[in-house]
């Protein structure tokens, strides 16, 4: 093969295929996590995190919508997973302030790159695949959370898997944040009342006014029972050129999901018969009479100190263990003040008694519903 074949057979590997890896500034972008939960439903009255990590649907307003949120194996080739919005409740009267979103944050300290609030300022291409079951028209937006500024454009949806490419202009105003906290919302506007579409709506505008961030085509999600959305691939990258989506490995994006979120244990992780055995889960520290300490190292350092311990009530579903001795208790004692960036602290009190400070215990679960989680999501 000659020099000049070589080079051209090179510039279509790099059109036709992937190109060097973190272009996505998106986590999570292909649905393959899921630690909360592969379904949710009765999802509306209130904003969180549901299903696939990184991934939250915010809420505005009353509405009595409602919808399932689901970790679906419906994809385009080359995904295993998508989010799947189901209505199960509609709301055709749409009060001024409702609003229902999916979207993801960004640090503040992952987008300097993007050179907002200077003359050089980068544009940004957003590309997806989305499908419904009926036709529809959406608002992506980009919403710039240290300075508040957005810029919308409309996308449609068909009943068949099709991409979606937006490029949307540098934004010379207001510079980003260079920390931890959340700087920049990529949002999936599907049901909005006239607090955002009630100005002129201009597409790829950036700015302030909050009555013009959705389309003037607008579908509301909660419009009938039918109505069905479906996103896969989602990816965010500097340029103005969509290029294929970054797959990163199932190990990799879990690491990167846990930094927010982290499942510490839960009572699924082993098949042993809990009625003969109780699996053990970690090492723990007799603090004063009353009270074992159970301090795990988290698996990667959060986004902050601080987080929100989860943890499940069961009925003498957690035991504390040595070789002579054993402690239940229904629930595992936290505090936000306990919760470092690199370990917490749980701790197993109240009718437990005649503990030895400094004395050495097992943490073993009695029940497959016991679940401990950290939490440092923006």
């Amino acid at each position: 093969m000659s020099k000049a074949a070589e080079l051209a057979k090179m510039g279509e590997v790099l059109t036709n295929n992937q190109i060097g890896g973190r272009r996505n500034i998106v986590i999570n972008g292909a649905m393959q996590i899921a630690q909360r939960a592969t379904s949710s439903t009765g999802i509306g009255s209130a904003a969180g995190y549901f299903t696939c990590d990184r991934w939250k649907i915010h809420t505005a307003g009353t509405t009595a919508g409602r919808l399932t949120m689901a970790q679906s194996t419906d994809t385009p080739s080359g995904f295993a997973n998508s989010v799947k919005l189901t209505c199960t409740t509609a709301d055709t009267s749409i009060a001024a302030g409702e609003q229902l979103q999916l979207r993801t944050t960004f640090e503040g300290q992952d987008l300097q790159q993007l050179k907002k609030g200077t003359s050089d300022a980068e544009k940004l291409t957003v590309s997806f695949y989305v499908k419904g079951n009926a036709s529809a028209t959406y608002t992506c937006e980009l919403y710039d959370a240290d300075n508040t500024r957005h810029n919308g454009q409309e996308f449609s949806v068909t009943t068949s898997w099709t991409r979606v490419v937006l490029t949307y202009d540098g934004d010379t105003s207001g510079a980003l944040d260079n920390d931890n906290g959340g700087s920049l919302n990529l949002t999936f506007i599907l049901h909005a009342g006239s607090n955002l579409t009630g100005g002129t709506f201009s597409s790829n505008t950036w700015n302030t006014t909050t009555n013009q961030r959705v389309g003037d085509n607008q579908t509301s999600f909660f419009d009938s029972t039918d109505r069905t959305f479906f996103i896969t691939g989602i990816q965010l990258e500097v340029g103005s050129a969509a290029t294929p989506f970054e797959h990163r490995s199932f190990g990799e994006e879990l690491t990167l999901c846990q930094r927010y979120y982290e499942v510490i244990f839960n009572g699924t992780f082993s098949t042993s018969d809990f009625s003969s055995y109780h699996p053990w889960v970690g090492m723990a520290q007799g603090s004063k009479s009353d009270q074992i300490n159970y301090m795990p190292q988290f698996r990667v350092l959060k986004r902050v100190a601080g987080g929100t311990a989860i943890n499940t009530t069961v009925s003498n579903g957690y035991e504390m263990y040595t070789y002579t001795t054993t402690k239940t208790s229904n629930t595992l004692g936290n505090s936000s003040n306990n919760m470092e960036r690199e370990n917490g602290l749980w701790w197993l009190g109240g009718s437990v008694t005649g503990v030895t400070e400094q004395s050495a215990w097992a943490l073993r679960l009695k029940s497959t519903d016991c679940f401990l989680a950290i939490d440092c999501e923006l």
